[in-house]
């Protein structure tokens, strides 16, 4: 009943393979961070040109929104590793400001709603 083993001093076989590390580094070629910040250069010129230019009213502002956005969407794709990052985790970053900014919408087309049943039902300001 009782089972004896001979400790012979050998190692098994399964604790002799070498163990990958935990976090290995992952380099990311310089080339694409050149190009990367030629394009931020390239973006950023475009929108003091939208000012330099004198664009006025909703092309201005829809112009800077849009290279703002490009730029972030570049620095936080790149720079900060998220496009080399697991699904969930972009989800878990991104996904909340893009519900704060629907919320925001929804709340500026109720605010529309109330301007115009005030200005119905008490009329204009003096």
């Amino acid at each position: 009943m009782a089972e004896t083993t001979a400790h012979t001093g050998t190692v098994p076989q399964a604790q002799t393979q070498v163990q990958a590390p935990a976090h290995e580094h992952q380099q990311h070629p310089i080339g694409l961070y050149l190009v990367v910040w030629l394009l931020l250069f390239v973006l950023s010129t475009f929108s003091y040109l939208v000012d330099y230019l004198g664009l006025q009213g909703y092309l201005r502002w829809s112009l800077i929104l849009i290279f703002m956005v490009l730029k972030a969407g570049l620095i936080v794709a790149i720079f900060m590793h998220m496009a080399w990052e697991r699904l969930a985790l972009i989800y878990a970053i991104l996904l909340p400001p893009l519900l704060v900014l629907v919320l925001v919408a929804l709340m500026v087309s109720e605010s529309h709603y109330v301007l115009f049943t005030r200005l119905a039902f008490f009329g204009a300001a003096p």
